[in-house]
């Protein structure tokens, strides 16, 4: 059966660099979907009804799947599956239902143009995404890849760049990219930008020696704006491999405080999720703030009373559940709502709470663990360790 769906990536060179089924496909089409960039490239073979995307997207997608019984193309640029409208519309078909094919892409045609090792190179987009996105990826050295929203991107990025203090060796502006308006130019940290941008731009920056977000488990405690309801250094690490954050995985962090661990857990892979509750109003922005400033701008924050606001969430591959006391009602709904294999990481510092968690070994298994720290401090005119509170740490993971 041939698929309904025809998923066609342009480039700036247009319908010439097409294969000839590509072609073939847009000419038979009963609806092609697209940007108006795309649309006006394309125009020389459609003969039938043209949409431009729609915002939300989400609607335009809707119309594809309620018309799966004629032709369908929808446009994209370079390659559909890389930062692209793909994966948006494929997650809601069948494999055979659909078909792609890629031009070649920006990421691509950049790394050509600059020379650089593809494989080496950190990629990202800032197309429909927070400026802050880009703060966790500035490390020394580093060269980024970054496709552009529009012909603004380039100056928010410049200016986030002198905000945070980020020295940048080169700055390289790549416009149009394969096309007759195709133009590459590089800029010092000093120099400006040109005042019109072609809003088709990717920007490539190679960077110096500068201070960074550190890729580790257990941030210092300076990183996080806190009123003391923070987990701190030693014992967020320990919770974190605790936790064992992998790609993909989505967090429930309950009684988040500053947003540490749910932060730190989105940092452990650029693919990580985590829902943040908190009841706390000034906290909740608080955890929000140091998100955005830590460069994870996607934490999503929900203002409300454990367990009652946990209905209707997507089910958590790990949840961390911090602070003095925990209802036997709320590990109950988490350990249900939890994915299988998932884990489950309670951390203890009243006698009440360890009761409930040494039940929770009774029936679950899993691990406990008392974490004691103490550190050098001045006691007077002399030194001594200071011990900290004890921490009883719950892990498990669900079985089924």
């Amino acid at each position: 059966m041939q698929p309904f769906l025809s998923i066609i990536g342009l480039t700036e060179a247009g319908i010439e660099a097409l294969c000839p089924t590509a072609r073939q496909r847009l000419q038979r089409a009963k609806l092609v979907i697209g940007g108006l960039r795309h649309l006006a490239l394309a125009e020389p073979l459609i003969n039938n009804e043209k949409q431009v995307w729609s915002n939300p997207i989400h609607i335009s997608i809707d119309t594809i799947i309620q018309q799966k019984s004629k032709p369908i193309v929808a446009l994209a640029s370079g390659d559909p599956f890389w930062y692209g409208v793909g994966p948006l519309i494929t997650r809601h078909l069948k494999r055979e239902e659909w078909e792609s094919f890629p031009g070649v892409s920006g990421y691509s045609l950049a790394h050509s143009q600059l020379g650089w090792r593809g494989q080496d190179t950190i990629t990202l987009s800032l197309c429909g995404r927070p400026i802050e996105t880009l703060r966790r990826y500035l490390t020394p050295f580093a060269r980024l890849l970054i496709l552009s929203a529009d012909g603004q991107t380039p100056y928010h990025v410049k200016n986030a760049l002198k905000q945070w203090n980020v020295p940048t060796y080169r700055f390289h502006l790549l416009e149009a990219l394969g096309g007759i308006n195709e133009h590459v130019r590089c800029f010092s940290e000093k120099d400006c930008l040109p005042e019109h941008i072609h809003p088709l731009n990717m920007i490539a920056l190679e960077l110096d020696y500068l201070p960074f977000i550190p890729a580790k488990c257990g941030l210092e405690d300076h990183w996080f704006s806190h009123d003391g309801k923070l987990t701190k250094q030693n014992i967020r690490a320990a919770t974190l491999s605790a936790l064992q954050p992998f790609p993909g995985g989505l967090l429930w962090d309950i009684g988040t405080g500053s947003g540490s661990i749910a932060i730190e857990w989105i940092l452990a892979y650029p693919t990580c999720q985590a829902i943040a509750i908190e009841h706390h109003h000034i906290r909740a922005k608080r955890a929000m703030e140091n998100a955005r400033t830590l460069g994870v701008p996607g934490l999503k924050i929900i203002e409300g009373e454990a367990p009652y606001v946990l209905e209707n969430l997507p089910e958590p591959h790990a949840v961390f559940i911090g602070g003095g006391s925990s209802s036997e009602q709320m590990i109950q709904t988490v350990w249900k709502a939890l994915k299988p294999k998932g884990r489950l990481v309670i951390n203890a510092v009243t006698s009440e709470c360890e009761m409930q968690l040494l039940e929770c070994y009774k029936h679950w298994g899993g691990t406990l663990t008392r974490l004691h720290t103490e550190h050098y401090e001045p006691i007077g005119k002399f030194h001594g360790f200071r011990p900290t509170r004890t921490i009883t740490q719950y892990a498990v993971t669900k079985s089924v």
